[in-house]
């Protein structure tokens, strides 16, 4: 159970970054679409917060620790953080597709995970995750054509 609160607590501090990433996106964006965008990447940022005490609490009901700082997040992440720049359209939904499959990579891999260890809290968990940035790159495709 220890590697399986391991790679939550990867996944915890890679959707903490995500979480700062869109709202550095939301108010650094622009260019076209501006508006559209500005307001997709409001609904994410929210999403993504709420996604970060999910996490935490399926950690915790492993009776593991989650990570609860931005220094030990940073430590933890594959994400990167943006820098702190105005950005386009155009390299927030690249930066962001990129992103968004990583993550949905690493949840599968941790429902795959769980489902061989049993802990079928977890993976129903990642069925959430995986939905949930399936239709996320689904429609950054479909609005921001690669």
């Amino acid at each position: 159970m220890e590697q399986l609160v391991q790679h939550l607590n990867v996944f915890l501090s890679n959707v903490a970054v995500l979480h700062r990433k869109l709202q550095n996106y939301h108010w650094n964006i622009t260019g076209p679409h501006f508006f559209t965008l500005h307001k997709k990447l409001e609904e994410y940022y929210e999403q993504a917060n709420e996604d970060v005490d999910v996490v935490a609490e399926e950690i915790l009901k492993l009776q593991g620790q989650p990570l609860a700082t931005m220094e030990s997040y940073l430590k933890a992440a594959t994400l990167k953080e943006p820098g702190n720049k105005k950005v386009t359209v155009e390299e927030v939904v690249s930066d962001l597709l990129v992103d968004f499959e990583a993550m949905k990579k690493e949840i599968i891999a941790i429902k795959e995970e769980a489902e061989d260890k049993k802990v079928y809290e977890v993976s129903t968990m990642a069925d959430d995750f995986i939905a949930e940035y399936s239709k996320t790159l689904w429609m950054l495709r479909q609005a921001y054509r690669e």
